[in-house]
């Protein structure tokens, strides 16, 4: 009887310190794009992931992110560096990519397949994905218009991977949300931009966490 008492307890112990384990580890998240995720003209305090990770830490989520923006990056760009950035381990990708592609006119096919093999790989590796929309702007045609914004929800529904539409939803054109280039968000800008992204990344994160 003593021996199965003690086993019992035994058990439930190694049980409880594997589930304290589990929720103890940091779950670590990494955040590939352009200047809108690196912070151009922004504190670094200020910037997307700075921002988002105050959000986090405020509703006391055991997570951590990672800046991997480079400003004047397009999707080639990254389909170039992603897999190198990824010999460190991370539990999760975010991908908000193409923002520069349309601004320089690139051929829509061009993103399509860069970001199409970034996922191809990604999947392949089993790392769960967040990919974050982008729109292009009006002035280059409807046709290249439609063609890029297809992009992005094309992709997310063909490799299942959680998504956002636009990362600049109600900020976009508007004085008051951006700096003086019209493109990068200000400081308020930024906080409308997290305020949108919040719940779906909340989903996201909960996926990775179930």
């Amino acid at each position: 009887m003593d021996y199965i008492k003690k086993l019992t307890f035994t058990i439930f112990f190694f049980i409880s310190f594997v589930v304290n384990i589990a929720h103890s580890k940091t779950t670590k998240v990494i955040v590939f794009g352009d200047s809108l995720i690196a912070g151009y003209g922004l504190l670094k305090e200020d910037g997307f992931v700075n921002q988002l990770q105050n959000k986090i830490t405020h509703s006391k989520i055991n997570l951590k992110l990672t800046n991997s923006g480079v400003s004047g990056e397009t999707s080639t760009g990254l389909l170039n560096r992603f897999k190198w950035v990824l010999e460190e381990e991370y539990d999760a990708v975010i991908i908000s990519i193409g923002a520069n592609d349309a601004l320089r006119g690139i051929n829509p096919i061009i993103t399509y397949r860069n970001i199409e093999n970034i996922l191809t790989h990604l999947k392949k590796i089993k790392i769960p994905t967040m990919l974050i929309g982008m729109k292009a702007p009006s002035n280059l045609g409807r046709e290249y218009v439609n063609e890029f914004n297809a992009i992005y929800p094309s992709l997310s529904k063909k490799y299942d991977v959680f998504f956002y539409p636009f990362f600049l939803k109600d900020v976009a054109l508007e004085p008051s949300y951006n700096q003086k280039d019209m493109i990068h968000p200000n400081k308020k800008g930024v906080v409308k931009i997290v305020e949108n992204i919040f719940p779906y990344f909340l989903r996201f994160y909960k996926s990775l966490i179930n």
